[in-house]
């Protein structure tokens, strides 16, 4: 009888815990590509059909940054940068160039972290902070928030729209933080799913991937940008991409803005390998 009470007294304590915890997490549920694509495509960074949003995460780097930055000015494309605030503060330099040669800042918060816990007001402040120090930078208030790891709980989406941030994720990944990933690799995969409106994920930093593993982004890149171009997409910042309304769960329809205009993917063939 004892037992039967204890075990009903532990199932009475942790059901709220679990209620707590569903509700910090289960946002994050936008995580997985299917569901983001279908249900919130302002959410996946769909955007007008015949461009594709180029953007990386976790910079600024000193050291990798600038062979990025070279990479682009060559190919004639800018891009947006999703930074940490932490790296931006620890390394000025690189962020303040990224600004001078004409690409977009966003927020990619304090420091790459996953958010398992709930703490909300950590979340406010140190998206806020992030949110600050990227403003200062860019000399504008930063528009768009991607969270590390593509990890959004409901603290982070608060402390988004507090922070007057639109979270925005992506359509296409090239894996590029593997320690395996190469030049090849990363073509592939980011073709695998890119189309017409699409947005895609790259790293100009190992700061959180393998070490080195920036190497490959960088290789495939004038690859990825070129097979845009022969598919006839244009190549941009998220500012020009012209993404849909709509970016959360109490969103649009899936596929259709709040604009009035549907989404339509436009083909997206690659020679890439794989």
């Amino acid at each position: 009888m004892r037992q039967r009470t204890s075990a009903g007294r532990a199932g009475y304590v942790a059901a709220p815990v679990a209620a707590v915890a569903l509700a910090h997490i289960g946002p994050a549920a936008t995580w997985l590509p299917g569901l983001r694509r279908r249900r919130f495509p302002g959410l996946a960074g769909q955007g007008s059909p015949g461009h594709v949003a180029l953007t990386f995460d976790d910079g600024p780097d000193p050291v990798s940054t600038p062979h990025f930055l070279d990479a682009l000015d060559v190919l004639g494309v800018r891009a947006t940068f999703f930074v940490l605030g932490e790296n931006a503060v620890r390394h000025p330099a690189p962020a303040r160039e990224l600004v001078r040669r004409g690409h977009e800042l966003a927020v990619h918060g304090w420091t790459h972290d996953r958010p398992w816990w709930p703490s909300p007001a950590r979340d406010a402040r140190e998206l806020a902070r992030a949110a600050h120090v990227v403003g200062e930078v860019a000399g504008r208030r930063p528009l768009w928030y991607r969270p590390p790891y593509g990890i959004l709980t409901s603290g982070r989406w608060a402390a988004a729209r507090r922070a007057g941030l639109r979270p925005v994720l992506w359509t296409a990944w090239g894996k590029d933080w593997r320690h395996d990933a190469t030049p090849a690799s990363v073509r592939a995969t980011v073709a695998a799913d890119l189309r017409g409106g699409g947005t895609v994920l790259l790293h100009d930093t190992d700061h959180a991937s393998a070490p080195g593993s920036w190497r490959a982004a960088l290789g495939a890149l004038p690859d990825i940008v070129r097979d845009c171009h022969e598919a006839g997409l244009s190549v941009g910042p998220l500012g020009e991409h012209g993404t849909v309304h709509g970016t959360g769960p109490a969103g649009e329809e899936p596929g259709t803005g709040r604009s009035g205009w549907t989404v339509r993917s436009a083909p997206f063939r690659s020679p890439a390998p794989g």
